[in-house]
Formats: structure tokens, C-alpha cells, sequence
């Protein structure tokens, strides 16, 4: 899947993983309820271990012990799901200093919503990605509401 960070397309250096494979080596992303149920082993493990949530999870856990991940990838199970733009805004607002990455139904319409309310990696299906798609982060040039990325709403200016 390519992933796209500072609106760049890079290689993805982060595997997701399940309960098969808890025992995979290198930067694992691991659902926080699979995560919960295996803390001790994942804390002894060479590699970084990354979390996903979705909207659907209890994220307290997460968000007072942010420094222990690297990475929180935010799962957007259905276009209709907004939940992660709030668990996204959530993060930031709790100074949360590593990557937040969309995953899931991404579509390129959301990008410039994305980047506003703090992600800063969106991971898309090969099956959707188009070059192209980059173009849709400056296809909006006036906001009327603030964010995350310190931009001015229409009304301030």
C-alpha cells in the first residue's frame, strides 16, 4: 500500500500484524486490544510497536501512555466513520509527538481534512492510489473552522 507522508509517496518501514504473528521481527503495528492482551511480550521484543484504533476502542489506555509508541495508526473502518478525525485531534491535543497515520477507506477527498486535524502519514490501497491523488491536499484554500495545523478560519483573517 503506498503511504504518503509530507504529501510524498515513501516506503512503509512498518508491518501490521496479528495474533499468528505476534513473534515477527522488525516495526510492528498491532491493534491496541491485541496489544492490551500481550503487553509483556511486546515490551521484550527487538523493534518498535506501534498501535492501531479505530473508533470503536477505548483509547484512555493510549493516550496516558502515548511515549511508548512511535506510531499510532488510526483505522477508518467506512467512508461514513468520522471517528478517527477526533481520535486524531485527540492526540494532538494530548501533545502526542509521534506519527499518526490514517488507514482504512481513505479517499483523496479527505486528504486536506486529514492533514488539518493532525495526521501526518495516510496509507492508501494500491487499488485506489493515483498519482494524481496528490494534488487534492491544495485543492482547498479557505477553511471555516480552526484545526490542528494552526490555519486561520475564513472569519480570523
Amino acid at each position: 500500500m503506498p503511504l504518503l507522508i509530507n504529501r510524498e509517496v515513501v516506503a512503509d518501514n512498518w508491518t501490521l500484524i496479528n495474533e499468528e504473528s505476534l513473534d515477527q521481527t522488525g516495526d510492528i503495528i498491532v491493534p491496541l486490544a491485541l496489544y492490551l492482551e500481550n503487553q509483556d511480550a511486546l515490551a521484550s521484543r527487538e523493534g518498535q510497536v506501534a498501535v492501531k484504533v479505530n473508533g470503536d476502542d477505548d483509547i484512555d489506555f493510549l493516550v496516558e501512555n502515548l511515549d511508548k509508541f512511535p506510531l499510532v495508526a488510526i483505522d477508518f473502518p467506512a467512508f461514513r466513520d468520522g471517528r478517527g478525525f477526533s481520535i486524531a485531534r485527540l492526540l494532538v491535543r494530548a501533545e502526542y509527538k509521534g506519527e499518526i497515520r490514517a488507514t482504512g477507506d481513505i479517499g483523496q477527498d479527505r486528504f486536506a481534512y486529514l492533514e488539518r486535524c493532525g495526521f501526518t502519514a495516510i496509507e492508501i490501497a494500491d487499488d485506489v492510489f493515483k498519482p494524481e491523488m496528490l494534488k487534492s491536499f491544495d485543492e482547498m484554500s479557505n477553511y471555516y473552522q480552526s484545526a490542528a495545523d494552526k490555519v486561520r478560519a475564513v472569519y480570523h483573517q
